[in-house]
C-alpha cells in the first residue's frame, strides 16, 4: 500500500468517525419516517422535509431538495422507499456541485510575487478559530510551506496566549504584541516580518466579536487596508470559521460576517460533536461561498479539506 493510499484511508476513517453522530441521528429518523410505507408519497416527502430541517440543512435548501425529489417521483410514478436513500444522496451531490465549492486534494496556496500568501481568519469567539489556525498551520507546514502567525485578536488575552501555544506546538514563528495592542499594527508587523524572512504563508487572527456590524466592518477594513500597504492584494484569502454544532446559528453568523467583509472561504468545525452535520449542505448552498475545510475531531490531523463527493459518500454510508 502506497503512502497516498494510507493517508486516503486514514482521512476517510477520520471523516466517517467525525460524521457518526449526524449519520446515526439522520438515518434513525429516516427509517422511522418510512415505517409501513412501500412507496414515496406525499406523507413520506413531508416527513423527509421535516427530517432535513431538523438536521439543520436549512429551510430554503431543504425545499430545493424536496422539489427535486418531487419532480423525480412525478416522472417515475412509483418510487419505492428503498430508493429514497440513493435519490437523496444524488440530489445532495447535485446541489453541492451547483455551488462555488471547488474540491482540492492538497493543503497548498498560490505563490505570490510580492511576499507571502496572506490568510485573514475571522469568526466569533468560541467557534474554534484559534484551533483551526493552529491545525491549518500544521497542515501547511506538512505540505512544505513556511508559515508565520499574527496575533491580531488583541481584545482577549486568552486569544493571544492560545495562539502562542499553537505556534509553539506546530513549530512556526508568531508576531504578537499582547492584549490591547492595535490589531492593524500587529498585522502590519507580521507581514513586514514575513516578507523579510521569505515566509510562504502568513495567517492573521482577528477579534471574534459580532458586537456591531459597522464597528466590525471598520475594524476588518482597517486591518485589510494596512496589510495591503505591505503586500498589494493582501489579504489573498478571508477565511470564516463557523461552529457546526450551532446549526442554523452558524448560518446567521455567516450572513453577518459576509455583510461586514468579503469572505472567500469557510471552515466548519466541531462536526464530530454534533448531529447537525447537515449545516454544511445548507451553508454551502445558501452562502455560495466555498467550504474549504471541515473539523472532524480534536486531533491535530482532524482539520480536513472539504471534498464534496467524499463528504456525501461518508454521510450516506451505512
Amino acid at each position: 500500500m502506497g503512502v497516498f493510499s494510507f493517508f486516503s484511508k486514514d482521512k476517510k476513517e477520520r471523516l466517517d468517525k467525525g460524521l457518526e453522530k449526524t449519520k446515526q441521528s439522520f438515518f434513525n429518523k429516516l427509517a422511522r419516517s418510512v415505517v409501513g410505507k412501500s412507496k414515496v408519497d406525499a406523507e413520506v416527502l413531508d416527513n423527509l422535509e421535516e427530517l432535513l430541517i431538523s438536521s439543520d440543512v436549512g429551510v430554503d435548501t431543504t425545499l430545493k431538495i424536496i422539489e427535486k425529489i418531487e419532480e423525480r417521483v412525478s416522472r417515475d410514478k412509483v418510487m419505492g422507499v428503498d430508493e429514497l436513500n440513493r435519490i437523496l444522496k444524488e440530489e445532495v451531490t447535485n446541489l453541492l456541485e451547483e455551488n462555488n465549492t471547488t474540491d482540492t486534494d492538497s493543503f497548498d496556496v498560490p505563490t505570490e510575487e510580492n511576499g507571502p500568501h496572506v490568510i485573514m481568519v475571522v469568526g466569533v469567539n468560541g467557534v474554534g478559530k484559534t484551533t483551526t489556525i493552529g491545525k491549518l498551520s500544521h497542515q501547511l507546514k506538512g505540505a512544505g510551506k513556511n508559515v508565520m502567525l499574527g496575533a491580531s485578536d488583541t481584545f482577549r488575552a486568552a486569544a493571544v496566549d492560545q495562539l502562542i501555544i499553537w505556534a509553539e506546538r506546530v513549530g512556526v514563528p508568531i508576531v504578537e504584541q499582547g492584549m490591547n495592542a492595535d490589531p492593524a499594527s500587529v498585522a502590519f508587523d507580521t507581514l513586514e516580518s514575513a516578507k523579510a524572512n521569505n515566509v510562504d504563508v502568513a495567517i492573521i487572527d482577528t477579534a471574534g466579536r459580532l458586537h456591531n456590524k459597522v464597528n466590525l466592518m471598520n475594524e476588518l477594513t482597517k486591518i485589510k487596508r494596512v496589510m495591503s500597504k505591505v503586500i498589494p492584494g493582501a489579504p489573498h484569502e478571508v477565511l470564516l470559521v463557523l461552529d457546526g454544532s450551532t446549526g442554523q446559528n452558524a448560518y446567521e453568523q455567516a450572513k453577518q460576517f459576509s455583510a461586514a467583509t468579503d469572505i472567500t472561504a469557510i471552515a466548519i468545525t466541531k462536526l464530530d460533536g454534533t448531529a447537525k452535520g447537515g449545516v454544511v449542505i445548507g451553508i454551502s448552498d445558501q452562502m455560495k461561498i466555498p467550504v474549504r475545510y471541515i473539523g472532524v475531531g480534536e486531533g491535530i490531523e482532524d482539520l480536513q479539506l472539504f471534498n464534496r463527493s467524499e463528504f456525501v459518500d461518508s454521510l450516506f454510508s451505512e
